[in-house]
């Protein structure tokens, strides 16, 4: 009987630590359009976006995007099902600047523009990061 209840709670521990785990997983971007940003690139960045030279996209929720956002950032929710669809009214010939909470979501979004034709999708990571390197922050 010890035997039973020393395997039973054997496995009920690998069954609630693998359910932890999978809660947050790490996604790896497939693609090179990762771009590490400074405070120089920023700028860079900024200007583009002014111009109308590229786009600044948001992939967090709406929920996530109401609390904070980039200035001049518009939200495409990758989980929404409608995220295909808005993603590609983008123009293909303009710069699309992907950021979320940590940068998984935007590196998930940055390798879904790669399929759907796009070559100028760029991964830019988390919203605290970029705030740092001086993009201005929205509400």
């Amino acid at each position: 009987m010890k035997k039973y209840l020393f395997t039973f709670a054997l496995l009920l521990s690998a069954v609630l630590s693998n359910a932890q785990t999978t809660s947050h997983q790490v996604y790896t971007q497939k693609t090179a359009n990762k771009i590490t940003v400074d405070t120089k690139l920023s700028k860079k960045i900024l200007k583009e976006i002014q111009k109308g030279k590229a786009y600044l996209v948001d992939v967090r929720t709406p929920e996530e995007y109401s609390t904070k956002h980039l200035k001049y950032a518009q939200n495409i929710n990758i989980r929404s099902e409608k995220f295909s669809e808005e993603i590609q009214k983008l123009d293909k010939s303009k710069k699309i600047y992907l950021y979320c909470r940590s940068g998984n979501r935007s590196g998930k979004a940055a390798d879904t523009l790669q399929t759907f034709g796009y070559q100028l999708g760029y991964n830019i990571g988390g919203l605290d990061s970029l705030l740092t390197k001086g993009l201005p922050a929205e509400k």
